[in-house]
């Protein structure tokens, strides 16, 4: 039996194809779990950040904070004022990220008052985030 030289090719790509993929699964699981999410500590700095909200404090001033959180809220960055905040459940572990559901109640710049159900996601390594979910 002889095999065509187009034949070979297409089994040295397919070769390498399925090794370069087994190799790139094996570095994200590992990267994965390097980076996974502490739940603990997320919810204390969700908790954190929010309390810090609450009191007034600029969502800027977590850059100079030990340790550094980033924060991104449009709200907050608007220049809404957190009246109350409650963190609904535990939070779902995924990776990286802590998701939680948090009952806002907001002052818009007129002093209008709002309350919204908002997704939350907190990471702790390899830096701690706190980011609001665009989607509910």
């Amino acid at each position: 039996m002889r095999i065509s030289k187009d034949t070979i090719n297409s089994m040295q790509l397919t070769l390498f194809a399925l090794v370069t993929l087994s190799l790139w699964s094996v570095g994200c699981q590992t990267a994965a779990e390097a980076n996974r999410v502490d739940p603990l500590q997320a919810r204390s700095t969700l908790e954190a950040v929010l309390t810090s909200w609450q009191q007034g404090d600029s969502i800027d001033s977590w850059v100079s904070k030990q340790p550094q959180v980033v924060v991104q809220d449009l709200d907050w960055k608007a220049g809404y004022k957190l009246k109350a905040f409650e963190i609904l459940e535990q939070g779902e572990a995924v990776d990286a990220n802590l998701f939680c559901k948090v009952k806002l109640t907001l002052d818009d710049t007129s002093s209008k008052q709002s309350i919204q159900t908002v997704t939350y996601i907190v990471g702790t390594s390899p830096v701690r985030t706190v980011f609001r979910s665009l989607a509910p």
